[in-house]
């Protein structure tokens, strides 16, 4: 079992919750100021996605 790519793939898998979660928020929202504040979990979301995808490809496989 590879702990990085299982941590890479739960990572991937909260980013893109957090993407779509965060996209919703922007579009849900008429202020302007909740669409500032709605980012916050779309960037996160970013930033767990694209984390997880390069422990994904930066993992090599040993067997």
């Amino acid at each position: 079992m590879n702990l990085k790519r299982t941590f890479g793939a739960i990572l991937t898998i909260l980013g893109i919750v957090g993407v779509i979660y965060g996209a919703y928020a922007f579009l849900a929202h008429g202020d302007s100021m909740n669409q500032i504040s709605s980012l916050v979990p779309f960037v996160v979301g970013l930033i767990f996605f694209f984390t997880g995808i390069s422990l994904i490809k930066g993992t090599k496989d040993t067997a």
